[in-house]
């Protein structure tokens, strides 16, 4: 019999290291090393509250001053899964790891990936707008587009200072604006970005970041299929028929904390499964994402249509 074990944390973890790489989004899972994650579907993190400055006292020294550190428990509230068969005829216990990574790593790729991207995207808008920092009714042209943007980076780091580092997220469509402009172009380097692990080379605006993303996954609002009812066998999702389009989402790294997590995989043997003969690989994902209070500062949205 097989060792599905062994399988099931080979998968797991290279299903995780995927997803940091991967994703558009995989680093705002850096800031993850906030969080504090024992299994299940709850994470802790931490709220920190402490005194400010008092005046030194020749005679009595210093000011007493407190730190309070205190773990909020929050709940990822996106728990997805699939089930996959594979015909025992077309894969055998010799090249299954083969035949199984590639399938699973597929599917993370084109089905995983894009969804929780565009989830983590909507949630970030969404506190974005609901705290009244983003703006509305802009349709991106290249003779205003430097400048709005420009605004808006300007209105973070008046709240935030300099010393943050930012990211610029957008969608491809406004990239080419950026392009193609020759007066923008100047403005435009290459620097190295860090995620999950690897350094990327990416283009930067004035030494910020800039992601760039497939417009579809840049909307504030996603309906997720739960993959029973009819007509959405196909499970997955679709932007919300009420979404708006983001032109571009400004963050510093530390804002956003992002957590994913791949549940062991269960996989059977043939031999095993009972209701065919086929290998049998359950894959379920926890994830979700949050932005605290006090770091909403550090995050603003601009969006096509009107808010």
């Amino acid at each position: 019999m097989s060792n599905t074990i062994q399988y099931a944390s080979i998968f797991q973890q290279e299903l995780d290291k995927q997803m940091l790489v991967g994703a558009t989004t995989g680093w705002m899972e850096v800031n993850s090393n906030l969080v504090k994650y024992n299994g299940g579907n709850e994470v802790k993190i931490p709220s920190i509250l402490m005194d400010g400055l008092g005046d030194y006292d020749r005679s009595e020294g210093f000011v007493k001053g407190s730190v309070n550190m205190t773990w909020e428990t929050h709940t990822l509230t996106q728990d997805r899964g699939r089930t996959f068969s594979i015909d025992a005829m077309d894969v055998d216990e010799s090249n299954f790891v083969v035949t199984a990574g590639a399938i699973m790593g597929e599917f993370q790729r084109t089905k995983v990936i894009p969804e929780i991207d565009s989830y983590r995207y909507s949630k970030i808008a969404a506190l974005a707008i609901a705290a009244e920092k983003a703006s509305g009714g802009y349709d991106p042209a290249e003779a205003t587009v430097l400048k709005t943007l420009q605004t808006d980076i300007a209105n973070v780091q008046d709240q935030i200072g300099e010393g943050e580092s930012l990211v610029i997220t957008l969608p491809f469509t406004v990239a080419a604006i950026l392009d193609n402009n020759e007066k923008i172009q100047k403005r435009l380097d290459v620097v190295d970005f860090e995620q999950g692990g690897v350094s990327i080379k990416v283009r930067a605006l004035d030494g910020i970041p800039i992601i760039r993303v497939p417009s579809v996954r840049l909307k504030t609002a996603y309906e997720l299929y739960d993959g029973k009812t009819a007509g959405q066998e196909v499970g997955g999702f679709k932007a919300a028929t009420n979404a708006k389009s983001i032109n571009w989402l400004i963050s510093s790294r530390n804002a956003p904390l992002a957590i994913s997590k791949t549940d062991t995989p269960r996989i059977f043997d043939p031999m095993t499964n009972q209701t065919a003969h086929a290998w049998k690989i359950d894959y379920r994902k926890y994830h979700d994402l949050w932005v605290p209070k006090n770091k909403l500062a550090a995050v603003f949205v601009n969006v096509k249509e009107a808010l």
